[in-house]
């Protein structure tokens, strides 16, 4: 009788001891998580929104050395990924370097080269740039393409472009875009046809609505 008492009271002392961490762990306080949740405005591009723009660079005209470009763009986005864009440039190109040989191509010093394409452009790399904790900005690279006309010197002849550009919205009316593009035609002004390509670099500011 003694024995079972014995053994009784161990049983009641290990399940005291077993239930010790179990109260200890339900009764500890459960820290909750403070999140402070911020509010951030992204700009973005809507779909329908005409984009009115001007731009000026650097255009790179084949056998007659880097001139500045001005542009006027008017582009519809279609989707989010893809646009429409019309575009009307003019460069002053001058033909400096051969006069001092003797061998003038234009009538004049320097010449206008006008031209207008027609481009699609798709939107490769939509994404977000963040400046501080409350302010992120909409950005996209795009591809863009398309074809034209290029009059330079009394030729006029049919003008392809590729390029590749940034497009960077601070506001949902307002875009600034850095692009390379490449404006190719052709052109015997130098005595043999040749495919021109004509490298330019421009930057620009775009409104929507």
């Amino acid at each position: 009788m003694k024995t079972i008492r014995i053994l009784f009271s161990l049983v009641l002392l290990f399940g005291a001891m077993m239930s010790l961490p179990v109260r200890a762990q339900t009764e500890a306080p459960v820290i909750q998580p403070e999140i402070d949740r911020r509010n951030i405005h992204i700009p973005k591009i809507n779909v329908d929104d005409i984009e009115i723009g001007i731009y000026g660079g650097i255009l790179s005209v084949q056998d007659f050395g880097a001139s500045t470009a001005v542009e006027f763009r008017a582009a519809y986005h279609l989707t989010e990924d893809f646009f429409i864009e019309g575009t009307v440039g003019r460069s002053s190109v001058s033909d400096e370097s051969f006069r001092r040989l003797g061998i003038p191509i234009f009538t004049q010093p320097d010449t206008n080269l006008d031209y207008y394409q027609l481009s699609v452009g798709y939107n490769l790399f939509p994404g977000e740039i963040f400046f501080g904790k409350n302010w992120a900005m909409t950005s996209a690279v795009y591809l863009i393409g398309g074809v034209g006309n290029a009059k330079f010197n009394d030729e006029s002849n049919t003008a392809f472009n590729f390029g590749i550009g940034i497009r960077v919205l601070p506001a949902d009316w307002f875009a600034i875009r850095v692009e390379m593009r490449d404006l190719l035609f052709e052109s015997s002004l130098l005595g043999k046809n040749e495919l021109k390509h004509n490298f330019g670099l421009s930057l620009g500011v775009a409104v929507y609505f």
